[in-house]
């Protein structure tokens, strides 16, 4: 059960912040827009953070999306796994993949399913979630497998945002929803 009530689906203000929200999310606001809108400040910053991780970046949506399952699975945020489970395959991951991250220590492990880049972020956002701090033989095995720093930052960013995310949910109990 949630420990904050969203606020109502029909709220319509602050103009600004709620339109930037819908216009984002296709005209919708979804529970966790809801619930950041208790804080429209807060909730302005997160869209537009979020509309940048989602959109604006330069790194595969297929990798950003397989190191967010990732992130969702190591943390048990079931609400996320859904969501970007189906965002993943509509990214061009494939359903064994994303049955495979279930068993998310097994996965880094499997040659024959993921490629060396994708092992490398499942890593990275296993070590960024669990542990925090990222081992020397980690981070060089991901930065060699993005071949630039600025793919390496963005996923790096991608795997810090949805720690942030899920962490946010689970606080309210909302990651088992």
């Amino acid at each position: 059960m949630l420990r904050l009530s969203p606020v109502s689906a029909d709220i319509d203000s602050p103009p600004d912040v709620i339109q930037a929200i819908r216009s984002r999310r296709g005209g919708t606001l979804f529970d966790i827009d809801r619930l950041l809108l208790h804080s429209p400040a807060f909730a302005a910053g997160w869209t537009a953070h979020a509309g940048a991780v989602r959109s604006q970046l330069s790194l595969e949506p297929r990798l950003r999306e397989l190191a967010i399952v990732a992130v969702s699975v190591v943390m048990e945020t079931h609400y996320e796994v859904a969501i970007h489970g189906r965002v993943f395959l509509e990214a061009g991951g494939s359903q064994t993949q994303l049955e495979a991250l279930r068993d998310i220590d097994s996965a880094r492990e499997q040659t024959l399913l993921f490629s060396a880049t994708e092992r490398a972020a499942i890593a990275l956002a296993i070590e960024m979630t669990r542990s925090i701090r990222v081992s020397d033989s980690t981070f060089l095995t991901a930065k060699e497998a993005m071949g630039d720093p600025r793919a390496l930052v963005e996923l790096i960013g991608v795997i810090a945002t949805y720690n942030m995310t899920n962490r946010f949910l689970m606080a309210l109990n909302f990651a088992q929803s």
